[in-house]
């Protein structure tokens, strides 16, 4: 199982989450292209890192909205999405390349994620962008997504990923951050629901349902409070069960 992070999200004098402690937890991590966070630096620091440590990197990928952190979703044409996603993962690749590293899948972040899941105009952007600059990269992303549909049906490897320090709605979808309880923070539970994802491929959603799934990458949310520890939490948790961990890419 791989465990994932969202990291490289700090722009300019503004820092968010603990990168330097992240990494040694983790088995990849899906680092900020610098449109819904990140800059060129942050880039750089968090590949050269990820490097060092042998973290896989992956392009996440957001829309322009450094102000609303890619949490605020848009009406982008065709034409304007597919730009801005060649834009971060050309950005990406070329700072991973500098520093020995490579992107070894892409995802989408926080309202493009949200947004993917079912508008399928948004995924074709997103997907065609990706094949224009590299038809076998990898796609991380939501079970049963028409992002990751339409990625397959392009040819490109898929790969589920899964929230444990997230609520699940009864659909299989996360709760949406506007909603109160949509990020889980007690170390314990998180850890507890990581082991039953990757043991069981079961989640409890908000209401009490056990939604399935076959998740290939847990993903924690490196910026939010107590990240660090709950990412060592569920680490220890996932060893102590016998989890395998290791790059899904």
């Amino acid at each position: 199982m791989d465990l994932n992070a969202d990291l490289g999200e700090a722009f300019g004098s503004w820092t968010m989450g603990d990168d330097a402690a992240m990494f040694p937890l983790i088995t990849s991590a899906s680092v900020a292209c610098g449109l819904h966070a990140g800059d060129p630096v942050t880039m750089l620091d968090t590949c050269r890192a990820a490097f060092e440590l042998d973290v896989r990197v992956g392009a996440q990928v957001g829309y322009p909205d450094l102000a609303g952190f890619g949490l605020r979703s848009m009406d982008m044409t065709f034409d304007d999405l597919f730009g801005a996603v060649l834009y971060q993962l050309g950005a990406l690749d070329g700072v991973a390349h500098a520093v020995g590293a490579s992107v070894d899948y892409v995802k989408a972040h926080g309202a493009l994620y949200d947004r993917t899941v079912h508008d399928a105009e948004q995924a074709s952007a997103f997907v065609n962008a990706i094949q224009a600059y590299d038809p076998g990269l990898p796609f991380l992303g939501q079970q049963g997504s028409a992002l990751l549909a339409m990625a397959a049906e392009a040819g490109h490897p898929v790969f589920h990923e899964a929230f444990p320090d997230r609520a699940y709605l009864p659909d299989g979808t996360p709760t949406p951050r506007s909603q109160e309880g949509a990020v889980l923070q007690d170390a314990g539970e998180v850890a507890a629901r990581a082991v039953r994802l990757a043991t069981k491929g079961e989640v409890e959603a908000v209401d009490g349902t056990v939604i399935r799934l076959q998740p290939h990458s847990l993903t924690l949310h490196g910026g939010t409070p107590g990240a660090v520890e709950t990412a060592a939490a569920v680490r220890k948790a996932l060893e102590e069960a016998g989890v395998e961990l290791e790059p899904f890419a």
